[in-house]
């Protein structure tokens, strides 16, 4: 598959050093998310997914699948249980096509993204750094200027029983194009077939601090875990490079395939500490929107996947 470069070499630096800012320099993990745990898996297309794209993990019976769950922010040592630190959660999926053919989703456990474009959003993480550091009027400030982004930050964001019962949200749009060239826009949603469940403040707090990634483990050992994958399809009018704006739910959403989660996996192998999950799909039948913020995001994790490759040789966490 194609190598891939960066877009915009002096923007992602300036994001990696905002995020590096924020949450201080950790060698060998990820700048955001970087507590997180791998499973391996299968992923199922259901029978409309080759309707909507001829990729060829939507035509093929069954493809083996990496699974990245993380808590959010790059401190590795971040506590689960503990909601005033309980941003979005991480989802990541590796879809092995072949011997060195593969794409990816990366989702998130809110629905949507502060803002638009890169510029915005290391404006944003430096609002964010400066009312950690005293000056809470930098985040105001932003936020009143950014009404999105306000309904990001303050949208709930409770913390699930166990990763197994949290949605996932891939952060932008992309463009699916079928076998007879027919395009249609629309964003990957990702929930548990058992559905939903989060706990309250007090039952989060009693909790360990590495309850979620203790549970899972216990949980896989027993049962595999059933995700649904679909695609909340855009409609005319709805702003298709735009993450930041959320579609109604309404929006006709189409089965995408069953995502079958069976253990998790030692993520310190070299094969999987290599692992730069990728926004930007690069498989042909899915292509991005056009939305600013995919390229960006995809600069920031080859260029902090690389750092991390550096640090071990082989790979990072």
């Amino acid at each position: 598959m194609p190598t891939a470069t960066l877009t915009n070499p002096a923007l992602a630096q300036q994001l990696l050093d905002a995020l590096d800012a924020l949450f201080g320099l950790h060698p060998g993990f990820r700048p955001a998310h970087a507590k997180g745990l791998m499973c391996s898996g299968t992923f199922t297309p259901s029978r409309e997914a080759a309707k909507l794209t001829r990729a060829p993990h939507a035509r093929t019976a069954s493809t083996t699948v990496t699974v990245r769950y993380s808590n959010s922010t790059g401190v590795p040592t971040i506590p689960d249980n503990d909601p005033a630190r309980s941003g979005p959660r991480g989802m990541a999926i590796r879809f092995h096509l072949a011997d060195h053919a593969h794409t990816d989703i990366v989702a998130h456990s809110t629905n949507g993204f502060p803002v638009r474009t890169g510029e915005e959003f290391v404006q944003f993480l430096r609002a964010v750094a400066a009312a950690g550091a005293g000056q809470p009027e930098a985040l105001a400030t932003f936020l009143a200027g950014h009404p999105n982004a306000k309904r990001f930050v303050e949208t709930a964001k409770p913390i699930p029983t166990s990763f197994a019962r949290e949605a996932f949200f891939a952060v932008t749009s992309f463009k699916f194009t079928n076998a007879d060239g027919v395009s249609r826009h629309g964003r990957f949603r990702i929930r548990p077939e058992a559905g939903t469940e989060y706990l309250s403040n007090a039952d989060a707090a009693a909790k360990s601090e590495t309850f979620l990634f203790d549970e899972l483990g216990q949980r896989l050992a027993k049962e595999p875990v059933r995700l649904g994958v679909s695609v909340q399809m855009a409609e005319p009018g709805d702003d298709v490079a735009d993450a930041s704006v959320t579609w109604p739910d309404s929006r006709t959403e189409i089965p995408f395939g069953t995502l079958t989660v069976t253990a998790r996996v030692d993520d310190q192998v070299p094969e999987r500490r290599k692992i730069i999950f990728d926004p930007l799909p690069r498989v042909d039948g899915i292509d991005s929107s056009g939305d600013p913020i995919t390229e960006v995001r995809a600069d920031v994790y080859l260029l902090s996947g690389r750092r991390r490759r550096a640090v071990f040789g082989d790979g990072g966490r």
